[in-house]
């Protein structure tokens, strides 16, 4: 609880940040890893899912997912089963060509060790674990750093490449455009070491601004923004999964 309240009162002292805490309310630390409700899947399957997700709809990606797991008896096949899977078996399920390509590589690391249980990775720093991880096919930064958010439950991660934080920093903040990564990135140290939290809020303020509820931004900040519309990940479907009903107030993406 202590650490709760230290997070919180940390995120305070950014005026925009407590308007926010004070719109939605407080979000535990535990919830956030919560909003994580992952039903503590393997490092390996998560990713799986993820590179499943990549480029479709949450619905679409369901359907091939569910499409795979039927040819391995209702559940995610392991790395084994996925090696020795046929690639035209796979495609048949909705998988391209790139995405089985990937999948296969994500079973192969794992069978290596380069990509372990979650225990395994416990030790590791944040940017040991992002350095790991992408060195699979197919898994970039944005995708490790969602898991490291909502299945690992680090503290403090700041996805600047996710566009719903960009447009939640964007809208709380009172800027003309989107804020460079990198300006954002230095921006968030102020959140240290609580900037997970912070992402959190930042994907609340899009919904806030949908409801017509965001905190007008008295002072907006000094901070670089993107001349030209980006390419940025898109926000986590487990930010908007656990995002509270209309009324309450995230989901990976995300939560």
């Amino acid at each position: 609880m202590k650490y709760h309240h230290v997070a919180h009162r940390l995120l305070r002292t950014d005026p925009v940040m407590a308007g926010l805490i004070g719109a939605v309310g407080p979000r535990r630390i535990a919830a956030l890893g919560g909003l994580v409700s992952v039903e503590h899947r393997s490092p390996y399957e998560s990713l799986g899912r993820a590179i499943a997700h990549q480029q479709l709809n949450g619905k679409a990606a369901q359907s091939i997912l569910a499409r795979l797991e039927g040819l391995f008896g209702q559940r995610f096949p392991t790395p084994e089963e996925l090696l020795a899977a046929n690639a035209e078996v796979l495609r048949a399920a909705g998988f391209s060509y790139a995405k089985i390509a990937a999948l296969k590589d994500l079973a192969a690391r794992t069978l290596e060790g380069v990509v372990p249980e979650a225990a395994a990775l416990e030790p590791l720093s944040d940017l040991q674990i992002i350095e790991r991880l992408t060195s699979v096919r197919g898994i970039g930064r944005w995708t490790v750093e969602m898991m490291l958010i909502f299945q690992l439950g680090r503290p403090d991660v700041l996805p600047v490449a996710d566009f719903g934080v960009c447009n939640g920093f964007r809208l709380a903040y009172g800027l003309s455009g989107m804020p460079q990564p990198r300006a954002l990135a230095e921006f968030g140290e102020r959140w240290k070491p609580h900037r997970s939290l912070a992402a959190w809020y930042l994907w609340r303020a899009v919904e806030l601004e949908r409801s017509g509820t965001l905190p007008r931004c008295v002072q907006r900040p000094r901070i670089a923004i993107r001349k030209l519309a980006g390419k940025l990940a898109p926000t986590t479907r487990r930010a908007r999964a656990t995002r509270p009903a209309r009324s309450n107030a995230h989901a990976e993406r995300r939560s």
